[in-house]
Parts: C-alpha cells; structure tokens; sequence
C-alpha cells in the first residue's frame, strides 16, 4: 500500500513553523534547519544551534500514531538520538505541549549559555 504524504517534506510542518515564530519572539540566535549531523547517514534535525552544539527536534504526529509512535519509527528515533548524543550534540525533543513562549525561552538560555561556556551544559533554570 503506497504510503500517504501529509505535507511536502521540505516545508515546515505546523509545529515547526510555530517553533520558529516562538524561537523568533525570543530573541534567539540563528538557527540551522535540516542540519544533516551525521558524516555516514542521511539524519537531519529539525533545527540546530551548531555553537552550542544543540539539536532541537520537534516530535509531531504523537495522537494520530504518527511515524515517532509506531515501533520502526520509534526505534529508528532513538538510534538517530543516540547517535547524535554520541558526536556531542545534545537533543531537545518538543512536543506540541512545549511549544509556549516560556519553554522556548528557556531554551534560547540554554544555547546562549552552552555556547558562552564550552562544556557547561546545564542552565539554571533546568
């Protein structure tokens, strides 16, 4: 059975574009998107703060047992977070439920922090 496209891959979908109105209204730095991370595999995250070395993903399709809930999805997440986790990028994964100005505020912090202080990871308010 063909698989069925919701939307066209190289448009943001809704909650990214929310992510990046909200990253936009505070303040944060720029922001790669569709960083290809990886040197062997094809993995892109959604946005990446390269400086601080912070890969911002933003999980959809959590209620409508979306690709991120049905098991190869699942696993195949998880090997992409590992690997990532494993070339010193830290992930931040969003559901819809973080996209608020104050989350997103929170993490401009971190990435301005993690960036100012090379392996200083953590920020006051987490």
């Amino acid at each position: 059975m063909p698989r069925l496209r919701f939307r066209d891959k190289r448009s943001p979908s809704r909650l990214e574009a929310r992510f990046a109105f909200l990253w936009r209204a505070a303040n944060g730095p720029a922001l790669e998107k569709e960083l290809v991370f990886h040197p062997g595999r094809r993995w892109r995250a959604d946005f990446a703060h390269i400086p601080s070395r912070t890969l911002i993903e933003i999980e959809g399709g959590i209620w409508i047992q979306g690709r991120h809930n049905r098991a190869e999805g699942f696993l195949a997440d998880i090997e992409k977070y590992f690997e990532a986790a494993m070339a010193d990028w830290t992930v931040l994964r969003l559901s819809e439920r973080q996209l608020t100005l104050e989350a997103v505020e929170r993490i401009v912090l971190f990435v301005k922090l993690a960036s100012s202080q090379p392996g200083c990871f953590s920020s006051p308010m987490m």
